[in-house]
């Protein structure tokens, strides 16, 4: 079944009268939904940054002893939680990714039988995103922060490790 026939399931003779007026309805609660998943990746990439900065400056002011092995296992503890929280955030942008990806080729699907089809346009003035010049997906630098903050907790990891190790 193609993604016209899932989407498009009764023709406008079929539907009834009402057709036009429910499909636009229809077309804008779909586009509130869509901002609405922007929100919450915003929201969530929010929270994972807060836990991240958070766990960072606990590491930096506590600054347990190096000599005592309690520190040592502090360090690879909170090394390991910490990589584990960025790589679930990581996780959770490409799901959202995917989401958005979805939500907007069921908007440009239900743009072919409007009017206007403002989204699948704009879409196309940047180069339906092959052209990195005229757009660069917010994903491709959103990714980037969780593994910069796993590169961080994977070495208070191992200066745990490494302290342990010594004793």
């Amino acid at each position: 079944m193609t993604e016209i026939n899932v989407l498009f399931r009764k023709s406008a003779e079929e539907y009834g009268e009402k057709y036009r007026d429910h499909y636009l309805e229809i077309y804008k609660i779909y586009l509130k939904m869509a901002d609405k998943i922007s929100e919450r990746r915003q929201s969530a990439n929010s929270f994972f940054l807060t836990i991240n900065t958070a766990i960072v400056g606990l590491v930096s002011y506590l600054q347990i002893g190096q000599t005592e092995k309690a520190g040592s296992i502090f360090y690879l503890v909170i090394g390991v939680a910490g990589m584990i929280i960025c790589y679930s955030w990581y996780r959770l942008i490409l799901s959202y990714k995917h989401i958005n990806s979805g939500k907007f080729k069921v908007l440009h699907l239900i743009e072919q039988n409007l009017p206007l089809a403002p989204y699948d346009t704009e879409w196309e003035m940047l180069g339906r995103g092959e052209d990195s010049k005229k757009y660069l997906p917010f994903t491709h630098i959103e990714i980037f922060v969780p593994w910069v903050f796993f590169g961080l907790h994977a070495f208070v990891f191992l200066y745990g490790l490494s302290a342990l190790i010594k004793k």
